[in-house]
């Protein structure tokens, strides 16, 4: 192992550390903690639980990594959470383990960025390149896909599935799932149209974003239920787009959806 870590840092015996790891002052690593190489805490900085944090991930200080989940039904089992490559998290972030009830396992993806003071609660799933901002909330068992940005003072409600590319704007309590590329805003949030700059930006084909204006324009006008008109998209559209709005719709939720006004 190479690496550098303050003499005033606690690793406790069975933590696992990769090489070029740099432990800031005063930190504490538990004894069943994984820090891939390269992983850079801080200072202050508590990795707790049955925790694997991935390489090149940066943990800024007074964050609290891997305690117990805030749930008065979790008994001591042991669950896990695991974080992948290249985040960021910035101070007094808390992600804490799974439960057995959710699963066990609380898991973070690659390159997100975790303002100060957000919290990810257990069992919760975050996808690749999600951006939370300061002070928000993602509760239990939350499924947070690809490239969301989520502002900041926001709740996300437990269950609560955001698709593909979605943005929340700040102050928002959302309740319900939120459609892929969807943009949602308001006290209590409401599906506002789609994150055309979100999508502009990315790239997006023309012909893909057009196809989306008009699925949305379905499923905000059409005949039936909204999962019925999601589902006769597929025969209106041979975009990926729409066929991934699609699958999130038809796919299994424990809330209903936040649907056009």
């Amino acid at each position: 192992m190479s690496g550098n870590i303050h003499p005033s840092a606690v690793i406790e015996d069975g933590a696992v550390i990769g090489d070029g790891v740099e432990i800031g002052p005063f930190c504490h690593v538990g004894s069943h903690v994984k820090l891939a190489d390269g992983v850079t805490l801080k200072s202050h900085v508590v990795v707790a639980g049955d925790t694997q944090i991935g390489p090149e991930t940066i943990i800024f200080p007074f964050s609290s990594i891997g305690e117990i989940p805030q749930d008065l039904k979790f008994a001591g089992e042991q669950t896990k959470l695991i974080i992948g490559a290249r985040n960021r998290i910035r101070e007094h972030v808390t992600m804490n383990t799974g439960t057995s009830g959710g699963g066990g396992v609380t898991r973070v993806g690659d390159d997100g960025l975790f303002m100060a003071g957000c919290h990810v609660a257990h069992d919760a799933v975050i996808g690749d390149r999600v951006v939370i901002v300061n002070q928000t909330a993602i509760a239990g068992h939350c499924l947070i896909e690809d490239d969301v940005i989520i502002g900041g003072l926001c709740g996300i409600h437990q269950f609560v599935r955001i698709g593909t590319g979605a943005i929340i704007g700040a102050l928002s309590m959302v309740t319900n799932d939120v459609i892929p590329h969807g943009l949602v805003q308001g006290p209590r949030g409401e599906l506002d149209g789609l994150n055309l700059v979100g999508l502009k930006r990315k790239g997006v084909a023309r012909a893909d974003i057009t196809a989306l204006r008009v699925a949305f324009q379905t499923l905000k006008q059409g005949e039936g239920s909204f999962a019925e008109r999601a589902a006769r998209l597929v025969q209106d559209s041979d975009s990926d787009y729409v066929a991934d709005l699609v699958r999130f719709v038809t796919g299994t939720t424990d809330r209903h959806f936040l649907t056009p006004k």
